[in-house]
């Protein structure tokens, strides 16, 4: 597609592309697999910036250090295995739009966020656990930040663009009264 006024029919048949699965892999239509799979890798690192709250304010710095490296791993596993499903949906967009444009930041953000929790984990991991690892904590804020900001970008490919969400008649359905 042109960058320089495509036509409606362009428009449209990209807007429908982008709203299909690639491929079986990717998900069901309208029930993408990267969508459910991110929670992973966000739930660990959340959980593990919890833990390293919990070290450094509670009473078992080396317990909560353990578990907030090893959520860092989780997340990091996690994350690879999103991005993978990621990859799918971002190849069905078409080039020269401001939604491939939009998902390639995206892409880019998340891979400095996995690249920031691997240095974290080194760190971790290099460090020991008798305390809370100030390094490893400070890299995983950074990465934490740039994630919220992947993220709304994220949000804004699927609820605003509406990349791999159901057509409005489809979703029209659900709001239609149905016999008891």
């Amino acid at each position: 597609m042109s960058t320089s006024n495509p036509s409606p029919v362009a428009v449209e048949a990209a807007l429908r592309r982008a709203k299909q699965p690639r491929t079986p892999l990717a998900g069901p239509y309208g029930h993408p697999f990267h969508a459910a799979l991110i929670t992973v890798p966000i739930g660990a690192w959340i959980s593990s910036f919890v833990f390293d709250l919990a070290g450094a304010f509670g009473g078992d710095p080396v317990v909560f250090g353990r578990g907030a490296l090893w959520l860092i791993g989780v997340g990091i596993a996690g994350a690879l295995l999103a991005a993978l499903f990621g990859l799918i949906d971002l190849s069905s967009l078409e080039s020269g739009t401001r939604v491939r444009k939009l998902a390639l930041t995206h892409m880019s953000l998340n891979l400095v966020v996995v690249a920031l929790f691997v240095v974290s984990f080194v760190l971790r991991m290099t460090g020991g656990y008798e305390a809370v690892n100030v390094g490893g904590l400070v890299v995983s804020v950074v990465a934490l930040l740039i994630l919220a900001f992947s993220g709304y970008l994220g949000g804004e490919l699927a609820y605003h663009f509406g990349v791999r969400v159901a057509e409005e008649g489809v979703q029209r359905q659900g709001f239609t009264t149905t016999a008891p």
